[in-house]
This record gives structure tokens, C-alpha cells and sequence, in this order.
């Protein structure tokens, strides 16, 4: 029995192991490989001499997964629909993602533990490693987010724990319920605007999801008759962990490494911001006459097929899918034809994304063909709204009342 729309999922009739394999079952544990990182920057130091490689993390990140990325091509196939329910009680896939928290916090402490026994590191080299932990921390909060939108409360507090290093646990809460609700509308602080650079959004985003995920939190408590300051506040339960955690590197490390600590936390945050912004650039949701948004569909959210990133990202870039199924998990996520398609995976577009002229020249004219040249159904930058429409030729509203 299956059930082919959008939100549904299927169902099977027996627990047996089905026919069909998943081809990409164990490189699933690619995504585990990304807290080692640390590790191989330190053994390729020492095998060169060369201090380039303390900045493994985003060597990896913006040289590495975009060469794959570009050698291995796409993937597009979709595992049939009537397993979908085995594969999502198939344990094996949510072990993948466990396995990546042990070594995640082995590689925090024996970052600080780098920077304060190794000999003769310049200011540099520490530098380097810590943007390669804020890399790897980057990474773990996707992995935060693959757990996160999981109803088990194990793999929900396993997501906090991977938050806690990057100082980002709020993101639990504004992201799930507040960017799912809200999504692709000007509402949204972590969906960007057509005309809108990556420099101008992050402050957007950043304090936008700080200040979301408090009201959120507010309004929760004052329902359940809880004070906002109590023990139930799950943001500032998320903040605590972070200040243990650091509490726990600074009295074993020492104050001096609170620099790096703030370094890899930025660095991480801003790497997974940088992944929102180019989710849903541009795209919004038509607002209907009762002043609702239309329901989310494949065609709010930009989506792309390269193998590799999808490995190391556990099917991030199916996210029109995620949008639609938010408990559904990465193995089972598909690929719809009706999803606007980025020109090549997340890594290269995050590169993309720092230089806002090359962005633009690559992207606008994609959300202008994804609405058939009328931009005013796109999400654009207020500021920017009248001379964008003018540029581009698409009249304006009150041009259209003034022509009728």
C-alpha cells in the first residue's frame, strides 16, 4: 500500500527486508569523516611542514567537496515510495548520525588542547584551526537539524548537544517552529530576498533567529503558565549548555583560548547561514485572500542533486522534500522536477554566495525564469523593490492599478 502525494508517507505491510538496495547505504558514513578533518590537517602539518593545512576545514569545504562535487555529478533517483516507511525504520541511518557527535566533541578538545600543548603555533596556525572546528561545528549543526525535526526525544537532545560547541541552540527552536511556518515569506528572517546580499542578510538572519526563537519560546511558556525566566525555557536551556561546555575548555584550557572559541562559533553559524540564504532566494509563497500564505510546496525552495554534498549533507539539497515532510528522514528524501534547481551543489554556491555581484548574475535571472519574468510574485529586498522591478521590466503594482 502506498500513498503517492506530496505529505503522504507510505506504508508497508510486513517488516521484512525488501528487494530494493540503497547504493549510497554505507557512504552515508561520509558525513561521519568531517570531524576528522581536525585530524588530518594535524598529520599532513606534520608530514609537509606546511601551516596551510591547520586551515583543512575550509579547504575541504570550498575546494574539496566543490571538485567532487563537479567530478561525480548528480544524483536524481528517489528510492521507491513504498519502502519509504522500511528505510525509516531501518536504525542503521540514524546510527550514521549518532556516530558523528563522539567525534565531533573528540575533535573540540583536542583542538584547545592544540593550540595550548603544541609547541610553537603561531597565532596563524591557531587561527586555522579553529575556523576548521568552526567548519566541522558548521556541519554539526546540519546534523543537529537532521535530528532535531525527529520525534524521538534521544536524537532531539542529541541535536542540542551538537549545537552547544557552535553557540547556536536557539536554532532548534526558531528553526522548527518558526522557519517551517514561515518560510519563504518577508516574515521569515532565514529566508533571503531577491536583491539582498549574503553580508546584508546574515545580520538580518542572525539576530532575527535569536529574537524568533525567544518570542517563540514566550508564548509556549505563557500557555503552559510557566514563568519566561524558568527551568522549562528550552533557549535558555540551549545557551546553558554552551556556557558549561566553554566553562568546562576555558578552566581546562585556559582563558586565552576564548578568542578561538568566539572564532569557530561565528565561523560555524555563518556557515550554516550561508546555507540558508541560498535555500530559498528570492521565493515566496502567494499570499491568498484570507491573508495566508499557500501551503509550502517543491517550488519554494532551491534544490540540487550533486551526489557528493548530498553525502556529507545528508540530503540537505532535497529540501523542497524536507519542507514538505519535515520528519521525514535524509535517506528517504526525494527529488521533484518542479523544484527550482541551483546550478551546482550548496559548497560551490556557498562560495558564490560571499561575492554579491557574481551571485546575483548567476541567480536573478533564475528567480526571474522560476516566475516567468513577473518579479512581483518573488521575495524581494523592500529597498531594492522599485528600481529591481524597474531593471528587470516587470511593472509595478501601482503601475498596473494606474494601466487598469
Amino acid at each position: 500500500m502506498r500513498d503517492g502525494s506530496l505529505s503522504g508517507q507510505a506504508t508497508i505491510t510486513t517488516d521484512e527486508r525488501p528487494d530494493w538496495r540503497d547504493g549510497k547505504r554505507y557512504l552515508w558514513l561520509l558525513g561521519a569523516v568531517v570531524p576528522l578533518l581536525l585530524f588530518a590537517g594535524w598529520g599532513l602539518v606534520n608530514l609537509t611542514g606546511l601551516g596551510v593545512f591547520w586551515w583543512m576545514g575550509p579547504i575541504f569545504v570550498y575546494v574539496v567537496i566543490p571538485t567532487l562535487d563537479r567530478f561525480f555529478g548528480e544524483d536524481p533517483s528517489n528510492p521507491p515510495e513504498e519502502i519509504v516507511a522500511w528505510l525509516d525504520k531501518d536504525k542503521y541511518y540514524r546510527f550514521v548520525t549518532y556516530a558523528f557527535l563522539p567525534l565531533q566533541y573528540i575533535a573540540l578538545f583536542t583542538d584547545f588542547w592544540l593550540m595550548t600543548r603544541h609547541g610553537g603555533l603561531a597565532v596563524l596556525d591557531r587561527l586555522g584551526i579553529a575556523v576548521t572546528l568552526g567548519s566541522l561545528n558548521g556541519i554539526a549543526i546540519n546534523t543537529a537539524h537532521e535530528m532535531g525535526h525527529k520525534k524521538e526525544h534521544l536524537e532531539r537532545w542529541f541535536a542540542r548537544i551538537a549545537l552547544a560547541p557552535s553557540g547556536y541552540g536557539h536554532f532548534f527552536i526558531e528553526h522548527n517552529r518558526g522557519h517551517h511556518v514561515r518560510v519563504a515569506t518577508p516574515e521569515d528572517p532565514a529566508s533571503s530576498r531577491l536583491g539582498e546580499s549574503f553580508w546584508a542578510f546574515w545580520p538580518r538572519t542572525v539576530a532575527g533567529s535569536a529574537r524568533n526563537s525567544w518570542r517563540l519560546e514566550q508564548r509556549r511558556l505563557r500557555r503552559l503558565g510557566k514563568h519566561t525566566f524558568s527551568p522549562r525555557n528550552d533557549v535558555l536551556n540551549a545557551w546553558a549548555m554552551t556556557v558549561v561546555l566553554w566553562a568546562a575548555l576555558i578552566v581546562a584550557f585556559g582563558v586565552g583560548i576564548v578568542p578561538y572559541l568566539l572564532v569557530q562559533a561565528v565561523f560555524a553559524f555563518s556557515l550554516l547561514e550561508a546555507v540558508n540564504y541560498l535555500e530559498h532566494y528570492g521565493l515566496r509563497r502567494e499570499e491568498l485572500p484570507n491573508g495566508r500564505f499557500e501551503r509550502v510546496s517543491p517550488r519554494h525552495s532551491w534544490n540540487n542533486n550533486r551526489i557528493v554534498t548530498n553525502l556529507f549533507l545528508y540530503q540537505l539539497q532535497r529540501h523542497s522534500d524536507h519542507h514538505a515532510n519535515p520528519t521525514r528522514r535524509y535517506q528517504a528524501l526525494r527529488h521533484f522536477e518542479e523544484s527550482p534547481q541551483l546550478p551546482s551543489g550548496y559548497a560551490s554556491m556557498i562560495v558564490l554566495a560571499y561575492f554579491p555581484p557574481l551571485w546575483r548574475r548567476v541567480m536573478d535571472k533564475r528567480v526571474i525564469a522560476h516566475y516567468d519574468g513577473d518579479l512581483r510574485r518573488a521575495n524581494i529586498q523592500p529597498r531594492k523593490r522599485a528600481a529591481i522591478l524597474a531593471r528587470y521590466g516587470t511593472p509595478s503594482a501601482a503601475d498596473t492599478a494606474d494601466a487598469a
